[in-house]
């Protein structure tokens, strides 16, 4: 137990040395402060802007901040949708694999694009090399760089700055943060080995004569933008467990790092452009706290192991192995899965539906507040829209006019507020109702012995879970469902567009409210947000709104199961 304490503790303490200096170089990026890669990236930069008639100092409102954003979006999902109908004409295809079927091509490409990576298929023998690097490649750059300029915009927004361009946000998020990034971390992916190479799958001959077909691929470019970028979908089946996409405890760690640097420095990022990196660093705490709390419950869960397994084998208690690859082992397993559902990347270096039961709860609460460090930018508008509320509240509770950052919160914001955080439980509850209601007929993969039309409490999970990581823009599951069905593919769809367009237009809209207001001098009666006592509240409203509103189905699903095994 001590060493699988001990590799936890390393990577905490690495995040808490990393966040504040990344924080301050995405603050630097979108400050347009000069930098080292100033000479090497300005003219790439002017060249993109002029092709596409940019202006680069030009700023958009609101509307028309979603709307660049919204075209955009619109213009790659129909390019990558007709590079996956046409793969098997298009290159870079070995193993001569055939266009998947329209609703894997539709769900594939909306997975993608809006920064979910959620696969109804397995990479390694639907997609061909073309289809994983110029296509869903191309997307883990532009869904990611959306989601962090939109939330770039969203904090210019809060501090009365103007929004921005848009275009010179998405093109500097990926100019100046994923790409360097990405081509360093997968040369040294490359050097752990990481495979890099476009030959087809190797064919190896086994012990007894037969042939055994090895897949592979340009893996180490894939693998590093999917955890940057907070993507996650996986180049093979396995995802992250997979030995060439994730092959030793020190890619497991990169690769951990990877996920979480970006959501944690953006709260730094915060604190510099509101001059206020006192507050930056009690929202960090905060949020850290509530990680490590759910790291804890997710590791003891393991730790602990299968109590009816151990009384059936008349054994001590072990650590739960089950669906774990033994050079990760229980530890790294745990913090890889609340890390990958609290970042919203999605990937897995274990699989998810052998958790025990506090791992599922922790998985899928991570899910619902989307906070725990939350997506690509959005993440962290999401932990300022917690706060504007908990200002609105204690506005009330004492009875002055809430405000933040010197501005006046009105009835406009909390509505957007609201928005932001009601789409979710719509985008969740209300599908996984519809499914549940007819659970043989839109297919759990296994149904369990004695199964008489009433799911019991682990499939409530495996099917809450697949719409909350839809709409919270994950993408992992806890498999045993028919997924690849039209169905899952459609409706999924459904909850992965309303997860992220309509907090998106309600984020930015808010930032652009914010931005027109008149700030308003502080005086001995404003409510400061940078204390301990403020920051303790806030807490507070993000587990209450976030626990009450989802408490019924973690109760029937993860807490019921168990209770059912003691």
């Amino acid at each position: 137990m001590g060493q699988g304490l001990l590799q936890i503790g390393v990577t905490l303490c690495i995040i808490i040395a990393i966040a504040p200096r990344f924080g301050r170089y995405i603050a630097r990026v979108f400050m347009g402060e000069k930098m080292l890669l100033d000479p090497v990236m300005n003219p790439l930069e002017r060249i993109i802007y002029l092709l596409a008639g940019i202006s680069r100092q030009e700023t958009m409102t609101g509307w028309q901040y979603i709307r660049a954003l919204l075209y955009s979006n619109l213009f790659m999902g129909i390019v990558v949708c007709f590079f996956l109908a046409l793969q098997k004409f298009l290159p870079w295809n070995p193993t001569k694999l055939a266009a998947p079927k329209w609703d894997i091509i539709l769900h594939t490409t909306i997975s993608f694009l809006t920064n979910t990576d959620q696969q109804h298929y397995s990479g390694e023998t639907t997609l061909s090399y073309f289809s994983q690097t110029a296509a869903l490649g191309f997307l883990m750059f532009t869904s990611a760089a959306t989601g962090l300029a939109v939330g770039i915009a969203f904090i210019r927004g809060l501090t009365g700055k103007p929004l921005g361009n848009f275009y010179v946000d998405l093109t500097r998020s990926i100019t100046r943060i994923l790409l360097p990034i990405s081509i360093v971390g997968a040369i040294v992916l490359l050097a752990l080995g990481v495979p890099q190479t476009m030959n087809g799958p190797l064919e190896l001959t086994t012990l007894d004569g037969g042939i055994q077909y090895l897949a592979r691929g340009p893996v180490a470019s894939f693998e590093i933008v999917k955890q940057l970028g907070e993507n996650g979908g996986g180049f093979f089946s396995a995802n992250s467990a997979h030995p060439y996409e994730n092959p030793s405890s020190v890619t497991n760690l990169i690769e951990t790092l990877a996920m979480l640097s970006i959501p944690s420095g953006l709260i730094f990022t915060y604190g510099l452009f509101a001059n206020n990196t006192k507050q930056a660093w009690r929202l960090f705490w905060m949020v850290f706290v509530i990680y490590v709390v759910l790291i804890g419950i997710t590791a003891i869960g393991e730790y602990q192991g299968n109590p009816t397994v151990s009384e059936a084998l008349a054994l001590e208690a072990q650590p739960n192995l089950e669906g774990k690859e033994i050079r990760f082992g229980w530890a790294q397993t745990a913090l890889w899965a609340i890390t990958t559902t609290g970042t919203m990347c999605g990937a897995v270096n274990g699989t998810h539906d052998s958790l025990m039961p506090p791992g599922i709860f922790s998985t899928m609460l991570s899910l619902f507040l989307q906070i725990v460090w939350g997506g690509q930018g959005t993440g962290t508008a999401y932990l300022f829209i917690f706060l504007i509320l908990a200002v609105f509240l204690t506005g009330l509770m004492v009875g002055r006019t809430p405000e933040f950052l010197g501005r006046k919160i009105e009835k406009r914001e909390i509505i957007l507020s609201s928005v932001v955080l009601l789409i979710h439980p719509i985008a969740v509850l209300i599908p996984s109702a519809i499914a549940l209601g007819f659970p043989t007929s839109l297919g759990f993969q296994v149904p369990p012995p004695g199964y008489t039309g009433i799911p019991e409490f682990h499939n409530i999970s495996r099917v809450v879970y697949e719409y909350a990581s839809a709409s919270a823009n994950n993408g992992s599951g806890l498999e045993g469902l028919g997924d690849s069905t039209l169905w899952w593919n459609l409706s999924t769809c459904v909850s992965l567009l309303m997860g992220r367009y309509v907090p998106i237009i309600a984020i930015l809209l808010l930032a652009d409210s914010m931005t027109r207001k008149q700030a308003v001098p502080e005086t001995p009666g404003t409510l400061r947000t940078d204390t301990t006592l403020f920051t303790t509240v806030t807490a507070g409203v993000i587990l209450i709104l976030g626990v009450l509103t989802f408490f019924p189905v973690l109760a029937l699903g993860p807490i019921a199961e168990g209770l059912n095994l003691k």
